[in-house]
Protein backbone atom coordinates (compact mmCIF):
# COMPACT_ATOMS: atom_id res chain seq x y z
CA UNK A 1 0.00 0.00 0.00
CA UNK A 2 1.04 3.50 -0.83
CA UNK A 3 0.52 6.60 1.40
CA UNK A 4 0.98 9.93 1.29
CA UNK A 5 -0.06 11.59 5.06
CA UNK A 6 -0.29 15.34 5.22
CA UNK A 7 0.13 15.51 9.18
CA UNK A 8 0.96 13.57 12.18
CA UNK A 9 2.43 14.94 15.57
CA UNK A 10 4.91 12.34 16.23
CA UNK A 11 7.98 14.13 15.59
CA UNK A 12 6.76 16.61 18.64
CA UNK A 13 6.41 13.52 21.21
CA UNK A 14 9.80 12.50 20.02
CA UNK A 15 11.26 15.37 20.62
CA UNK A 16 9.56 16.76 23.91
CA UNK A 17 10.08 13.18 25.66
CA UNK A 18 13.42 12.70 23.80
CA UNK A 19 11.93 9.26 22.51
CA UNK A 20 12.97 7.62 19.24
CA UNK A 21 10.31 8.28 16.32
CA UNK A 22 9.68 4.01 16.13
CA UNK A 23 9.83 4.25 20.37
CA UNK A 24 6.18 2.39 21.36
CA UNK A 25 5.49 4.80 24.35
CA UNK A 26 3.70 6.36 21.57
CA UNK A 27 1.38 3.80 20.99
CA UNK A 28 2.39 3.34 17.55
CA UNK A 29 -0.10 5.41 16.61
CA UNK A 30 2.74 6.02 13.34
CA UNK A 31 4.68 2.42 12.33
CA UNK A 32 7.33 3.84 11.00
CA UNK A 33 7.36 0.62 8.64
CA UNK A 34 3.95 -0.54 8.24
CA UNK A 35 3.78 0.32 4.34
CA UNK A 36 5.79 2.42 1.50
CA UNK A 37 4.56 6.41 2.55
CA UNK A 38 5.59 9.70 2.67
CA UNK A 39 5.01 11.11 5.82
CA UNK A 40 4.40 14.80 6.74
CA UNK A 41 6.13 15.39 10.23
CA UNK A 42 5.19 18.17 11.51
CA UNK A 43 6.69 20.21 14.75
CA UNK A 44 3.64 21.05 16.66
CA UNK A 45 4.13 24.73 18.43
CA UNK A 46 2.19 25.02 21.26
CA UNK A 47 0.23 28.14 21.85
CA UNK A 48 1.59 30.17 24.83
CA UNK A 49 5.08 29.99 24.93
CA UNK A 50 6.98 32.77 23.70
CA UNK A 51 8.23 33.25 19.83
CA UNK A 52 11.82 32.77 20.99
CA UNK A 53 10.79 29.25 22.76
CA UNK A 54 9.16 28.64 19.46
CA UNK A 55 11.78 28.82 17.24
CA UNK A 56 14.28 27.01 19.80
CA UNK A 57 11.96 24.33 19.67
CA UNK A 58 11.97 24.45 16.17
CA UNK A 59 15.37 23.75 16.00
CA UNK A 60 15.24 20.67 18.18
CA UNK A 61 12.94 19.18 15.74
CA UNK A 62 15.47 20.00 13.00
CA UNK A 63 17.66 18.10 14.76
CA UNK A 64 15.73 15.17 15.98
CA UNK A 65 14.22 14.25 12.33
CA UNK A 66 17.63 14.57 10.88
CA UNK A 67 19.03 12.42 13.53
CA UNK A 68 16.21 10.09 13.11
CA UNK A 69 16.25 9.53 9.45
CA UNK A 70 19.44 8.99 8.98
CA UNK A 71 19.23 6.08 11.66
CA UNK A 72 15.89 4.85 10.60
CA UNK A 73 16.55 4.90 6.55
CA UNK A 74 14.16 7.40 6.02
CA UNK A 75 14.59 9.61 3.01
CA UNK A 76 14.25 13.40 4.24
CA UNK A 77 13.23 15.38 1.39
CA UNK A 78 15.57 18.58 1.58
CA UNK A 79 14.93 22.28 -0.32
CA UNK A 80 17.32 21.46 -3.21
CA UNK A 81 15.25 18.38 -4.16
CA UNK A 82 12.17 18.25 -6.52
CA UNK A 83 9.59 15.85 -5.56
CA UNK A 84 8.76 13.02 -7.62
CA UNK A 85 7.34 9.49 -7.79
CA UNK A 86 10.19 8.22 -7.36
CA UNK A 87 9.95 8.45 -3.71
CA UNK A 88 8.16 6.12 -3.20
CA UNK A 89 10.89 3.65 -4.11
CA UNK A 90 12.14 4.13 -0.41
CA UNK A 91 10.51 2.24 2.44
CA UNK A 92 9.91 5.69 4.44
CA UNK A 93 10.18 9.53 2.70
CA UNK A 94 9.92 12.38 4.94
CA UNK A 95 8.70 16.14 4.71
CA UNK A 96 9.88 18.17 7.48
CA UNK A 97 6.36 21.09 7.84
CA UNK A 98 5.52 23.27 11.30
CA UNK A 99 2.61 23.59 12.98
CA UNK A 100 1.87 27.27 14.12
CA UNK A 101 4.44 29.91 12.64
CA UNK A 102 5.11 31.00 16.16
CA UNK A 103 8.17 29.44 15.32
CA UNK A 104 9.06 32.17 12.82
CA UNK A 105 9.41 34.73 15.99
CA UNK A 106 8.67 37.38 14.10
CA UNK A 107 11.27 37.49 11.71
CA UNK A 108 11.11 37.47 7.74
CA UNK A 109 14.62 36.01 7.55
CA UNK A 110 13.53 33.07 9.37
CA UNK A 111 11.10 32.01 6.65
CA UNK A 112 14.23 31.08 4.35
CA UNK A 113 16.28 29.86 6.65
CA UNK A 114 13.57 27.15 7.62
CA UNK A 115 12.97 26.68 3.76
CA UNK A 116 16.94 25.57 3.28
CA UNK A 117 16.51 23.73 6.17
CA UNK A 118 13.37 21.27 4.17
CA UNK A 119 10.62 22.90 5.61
CA UNK A 120 7.62 21.96 3.15
CA UNK A 121 4.66 23.41 4.76
CA UNK A 122 3.71 25.77 7.48
CA UNK A 123 -0.05 25.57 9.11
CA UNK A 124 -0.54 29.18 10.23
CA UNK A 125 -1.61 29.27 13.36
CA UNK A 126 -2.81 26.67 15.80
CA UNK A 127 -5.81 27.52 17.66
CA UNK A 128 -4.96 31.52 19.68
CA UNK A 129 -3.38 34.11 17.98
CA UNK A 130 -0.06 34.89 16.81
CA UNK A 131 2.47 36.99 14.83
CA UNK A 132 0.95 36.10 11.89
CA UNK A 133 -3.14 36.06 12.63
CA UNK A 134 -6.16 34.29 14.42
CA UNK A 135 -6.23 30.77 15.10
CA UNK A 136 -10.31 29.22 15.15
CA UNK A 137 -10.28 29.81 18.89
CA UNK A 138 -10.23 33.43 18.64
CA UNK A 139 -13.83 34.77 19.22
CA UNK A 140 -13.44 38.04 17.62
CA UNK A 141 -10.63 37.20 14.94
CA UNK A 142 -9.24 39.59 12.33
CA UNK A 143 -7.47 37.77 10.33
CA UNK A 144 -4.13 38.30 8.44
CA UNK A 145 -1.91 40.63 10.18
CA UNK A 146 0.04 43.23 8.53
CA UNK A 147 2.87 40.92 9.16
CA UNK A 148 1.57 37.97 8.23
CA UNK A 149 0.49 39.74 4.68
CA UNK A 150 4.45 39.43 4.31
CA UNK A 151 5.40 36.54 5.96
CA UNK A 152 2.51 34.63 3.28
CA UNK A 153 4.35 36.18 0.32
CA UNK A 154 7.73 35.00 2.17
CA UNK A 155 6.58 31.50 2.53
CA UNK A 156 5.53 31.66 -1.28
CA UNK A 157 8.73 33.09 -2.28
CA UNK A 158 10.79 29.95 -0.93
CA UNK A 159 8.45 27.30 -1.86
CA UNK A 160 6.94 26.76 1.80
CA UNK A 161 3.10 25.41 1.34
CA UNK A 162 0.68 27.71 3.43
CA UNK A 163 -1.79 25.68 5.53
CA UNK A 164 -4.96 26.77 7.19
CA UNK A 165 -5.54 24.65 9.03
CA UNK A 166 -6.61 25.38 12.34
CA UNK A 167 -7.20 29.31 10.94
CA UNK A 168 -9.74 31.19 12.30
CA UNK A 169 -12.76 31.68 9.06
CA UNK A 170 -11.38 35.52 8.62
CA UNK A 171 -8.08 34.30 8.25
CA UNK A 172 -8.90 31.67 6.07
CA UNK A 173 -10.40 34.33 3.45
CA UNK A 174 -7.50 36.99 3.87
CA UNK A 175 -4.86 34.26 2.57
CA UNK A 176 -7.02 32.85 0.19
CA UNK A 177 -7.96 36.92 -1.27
CA UNK A 178 -3.50 37.51 -1.24
CA UNK A 179 -2.22 33.62 -2.20
CA UNK A 180 -0.53 33.35 -5.83
CA UNK A 181 0.33 29.48 -5.13
CA UNK A 182 -2.23 26.56 -3.60
CA UNK A 183 -3.26 26.90 0.06
CA UNK A 184 -4.17 23.37 1.71
CA UNK A 185 -5.88 22.28 4.76
CA UNK A 186 -3.07 19.41 6.13
CA UNK A 187 -5.90 17.60 8.58
CA UNK A 188 -9.36 19.45 8.61
CA UNK A 189 -12.78 17.62 7.91
CA UNK A 190 -16.09 18.84 6.38
CA UNK A 191 -17.66 21.31 8.44
CA UNK A 192 -21.10 20.81 6.91
CA UNK A 193 -21.06 16.62 8.50
CA UNK A 194 -19.69 17.85 11.45
CA UNK A 195 -20.07 21.21 12.79
CA UNK A 196 -17.12 22.51 14.39
CA UNK A 197 -15.01 25.59 13.73
CA UNK A 198 -11.87 23.08 12.92
CA UNK A 199 -13.61 22.02 10.07
CA UNK A 200 -14.08 23.81 6.53
CA UNK A 201 -17.30 24.99 5.39
CA UNK A 202 -18.33 24.01 1.65
CA UNK A 203 -17.16 27.40 0.36
CA UNK A 204 -13.59 26.98 2.25
CA UNK A 205 -12.92 23.70 0.35
CA UNK A 206 -14.61 24.68 -2.63
CA UNK A 207 -11.89 27.81 -2.70
CA UNK A 208 -8.79 25.35 -1.78
CA UNK A 209 -9.89 22.88 -4.91
CA UNK A 210 -10.60 25.82 -7.34
CA UNK A 211 -6.96 26.60 -6.72
CA UNK A 212 -5.65 23.25 -7.00
CA UNK A 213 -4.88 22.74 -3.24
CA UNK A 214 -5.27 19.63 -1.25
CA UNK A 215 -7.36 18.61 1.95
CA UNK A 216 -5.74 16.06 4.33
CA UNK A 217 -9.14 13.78 6.06
CA UNK A 218 -8.25 14.21 9.83
CA UNK A 219 -8.95 10.67 12.16
CA UNK A 220 -9.70 13.30 15.48
CA UNK A 221 -12.99 11.53 16.78
CA UNK A 222 -14.38 15.36 17.35
CA UNK A 223 -13.23 16.46 13.90
CA UNK A 224 -15.09 13.19 12.53
CA UNK A 225 -18.62 12.84 14.50
CA UNK A 226 -20.57 15.40 15.97
CA UNK A 227 -20.85 13.02 19.19
CA UNK A 228 -17.24 12.54 19.27
CA UNK A 229 -16.98 9.01 21.48
CA UNK A 230 -19.24 7.26 18.94
CA UNK A 231 -16.60 8.56 16.01
CA UNK A 232 -15.45 5.38 14.27
CA UNK A 233 -13.35 4.91 10.50
CA UNK A 234 -16.84 5.16 8.68
CA UNK A 235 -16.77 8.84 9.57
CA UNK A 236 -13.98 9.22 7.50
CA UNK A 237 -15.75 7.82 4.10
CA UNK A 238 -18.70 10.12 5.05
CA UNK A 239 -16.34 13.32 5.24
CA UNK A 240 -15.23 11.95 1.83
CA UNK A 241 -18.27 11.77 0.59
CA UNK A 242 -19.06 14.77 0.99
CA UNK A 243 -16.55 16.56 -0.58
CA UNK A 244 -17.09 14.09 -3.58
CA UNK A 245 -20.19 15.83 -3.55
CA UNK A 246 -18.61 19.33 -4.10
CA UNK A 247 -16.65 17.72 -6.58
CA UNK A 248 -13.47 17.38 -5.41
CA UNK A 249 -11.83 13.85 -6.07
CA UNK A 250 -8.93 15.29 -7.16
CA UNK A 251 -8.37 16.94 -3.81
CA UNK A 252 -8.83 14.71 -0.83
CA UNK A 253 -5.75 13.47 0.84
CA UNK A 254 -5.02 11.74 4.33
CA UNK A 255 -3.72 13.94 6.98
CA UNK A 256 -4.63 11.82 9.61
CA UNK A 257 -3.35 13.87 13.09
CA UNK A 258 -1.15 10.73 14.73
CA UNK A 259 -0.03 11.25 17.95
CA UNK A 260 -1.65 14.44 18.21
CA UNK A 261 -5.68 13.78 18.40
CA UNK A 262 -8.18 11.18 20.02
CA UNK A 263 -8.69 8.27 17.63
CA UNK A 264 -12.06 6.65 16.91
CA UNK A 265 -12.04 3.77 18.77
CA UNK A 266 -11.77 1.21 15.75
CA UNK A 267 -8.62 3.05 14.68
CA UNK A 268 -5.45 1.86 16.60
CA UNK A 269 -3.01 3.62 14.43
CA UNK A 270 -1.20 3.62 11.20
CA UNK A 271 -1.61 -0.15 10.79
CA UNK A 272 -5.35 0.43 10.85
CA UNK A 273 -4.67 2.38 7.62
CA UNK A 274 -5.79 -1.18 5.78
CA UNK A 275 -8.63 -1.19 7.11
CA UNK A 276 -9.73 2.36 6.28
CA UNK A 277 -8.92 1.22 2.78
CA UNK A 278 -11.44 -1.90 3.03
CA UNK A 279 -13.88 0.62 4.01
CA UNK A 280 -13.69 2.72 1.10
CA UNK A 281 -13.87 -0.67 -1.23
CA UNK A 282 -16.98 -1.90 0.81
CA UNK A 283 -18.98 1.54 0.36
CA UNK A 284 -18.43 0.80 -3.78
CA UNK A 285 -15.22 3.43 -4.04
CA UNK A 286 -13.19 2.43 -6.99
CA UNK A 287 -9.34 1.42 -5.91
CA UNK A 288 -8.32 4.15 -8.35
CA UNK A 289 -10.53 6.57 -6.52
CA UNK A 290 -8.91 5.46 -3.07
CA UNK A 291 -5.86 5.85 -4.33
CA UNK A 292 -6.44 9.48 -5.82
CA UNK A 293 -6.93 10.22 -1.87
CA UNK A 294 -4.23 7.66 -0.46
CA UNK A 295 -1.13 9.37 -2.34
CA UNK A 296 -2.72 10.12 -6.18
CA UNK A 297 -3.71 13.57 -5.54
CA UNK A 298 -1.05 14.44 -2.65
CA UNK A 299 1.64 13.03 -4.83
CA UNK A 300 0.07 15.32 -8.19
CA UNK A 301 0.12 18.42 -5.99
CA UNK A 302 3.44 18.28 -4.43
CA UNK A 303 4.86 17.35 -8.34
CA UNK A 304 3.59 20.68 -9.67
CA UNK A 305 3.83 23.26 -6.60
CA UNK A 306 7.24 24.73 -6.68
CA UNK A 307 6.65 25.52 -10.74
CA UNK A 308 2.69 26.53 -10.21
CA UNK A 309 1.28 29.91 -10.20
CA UNK A 310 -2.44 30.78 -9.20
CA UNK A 311 -4.67 34.01 -10.56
Amino acid sequence: MYLVDLHCDTLYKSVTRNIFLDDISMENRLNIDDMNKLQCYAIWIPDGISGSEAEKLFYRAYERLAGEANRLLIKLIDFEEKYSSQLFDNKNSAYFTIENSLAINGRLDNIEKFAKLGVKIITLTWNASNQIGDGANVAKAKGLTDFGRLAVKEMEKWGIIVDISHASDKLFFDVAEISTKSIIATHSNSRRVTNHKRNLTDEQAKIIAANNGIIGLNFHNSFLNNTPQNASKFDIVKHAEHFLSLGLENNICIGSDFDGCTLPKDIKGSESMSDIYEMFLKHNYKESLINKIFYGNAHKFFENFDNQRIM
